[in-house]
């Protein structure tokens, strides 16, 4: 652990509403099959998840502490987050909490994981507010066509905004991403087209959408492993930290201040 962060022990009551790390495992395993004891571990040691600790020592983790690690996990996943940002943004979602005067989760404050999911729909203010942004960047995803301008916005504007925040700290730019828009609306119509026959068929809205989904997500797992292949042979191989964060090994992109170059060259 952390700090001065020490083991919460739970009494035998509190030790049969908890579960132990090979439950947390058979939970998540199933969304994350590289998750393991010792990435759990890692987590803890480096003070983002804080589980409870039953008298003969055991880790005793509450459905709040499996919802917190899947926030994590998918953070690292889908957005190639550092710990150091996640737990920024656990930390700001806890002083909103407070700011609520919402109760806590049962974990050492601050960085428990927030008991309520963020309201699907929200508005500006509230959108620049959860996804750490300012307008500047907000109405620059909107000109560039990566959120869609409104008066409320949803869980994937917020998404969107967060990966454009982490990646403006690597200059990375909004209008840098309109390649990624573009390769984003090549591989949503590939899949409307290979459903499209089967969601004609009576019946076939159901099926259509499974299949699409899956198709999707090989289509994300492949362009992935392009991506690090190409990354490989241009000399910028990347590795994954015990824990999964990504780790570059070749030189990182340009700063704020320099950016990148647009297709237009400007």
């Amino acid at each position: 652990m952390t700090g001065a962060s020490r083991p919460r022990y739970t009494s035998a009551r509190d030790s049969r509403a908890k579960v132990g790390i090979g439950q947390v495992l058979a939970q998540l395993r199933p969304e994350f099959p590289d998750i393991s004891t010792s990435k759990i571990r890692f987590l803890e040691a480096e003070g983002l998840i804080e589980p409870a600790r039953s008298q003969s020592g055991y880790r005793r983790f509450a459905a709040a502490d499996v919802e917190r690690l899947r926030y994590i996990l998918t953070a690292q996943r889908d957005e190639y987050l550092p710990l150091r940002v996640i737990r920024e943004r656990l930390a700001a979602m806890d002083r909103a909490r407070a700011e609520r005067g919402e109760p806590g989760t049962g974990h050492a404050e601050p960085g428990g994981y927030p008991s309520r999911p963020e309201p699907a729909s929200m508005t500006r203010r509230e959108l620049i507010a959860s996804a750490a942004a300012d307008d500047e960047i907000v109405a620059e995803l909107e000109d560039y066509g990566l959120i869609r301008r409104g008066r409320l916005y949803g869980q994937d504007a917020l998404a969107v905004t967060r990966a454009a925040v982490s990646l403006r700290e690597f200059g990375v730019q909004p209008r840098h991403l309109r390649a990624v828009k573009a390769a984003a609306e090549r591989e949503t119509s590939l899949v409307e087209q290979v459903v499209a026959p089967l969601a004609r068929q009576r019946g076939g809205r159901e099926p259509a959408v499974r299949t699409a989904g899956q198709i999707a997500a090989l289509i994300a797992q492949l362009h992935a492993t392009l991506v690090e292949t190409g990354l490989a042979e241009a000399g910028l191989a990347a590795e994954f930290h015990a824990a999964g964060s990504y780790l570059p090994l070749g030189r990182g992109l340009p700063s704020d201040g320099e950016g990148l170059r647009s297709a237009s060259g400007r």
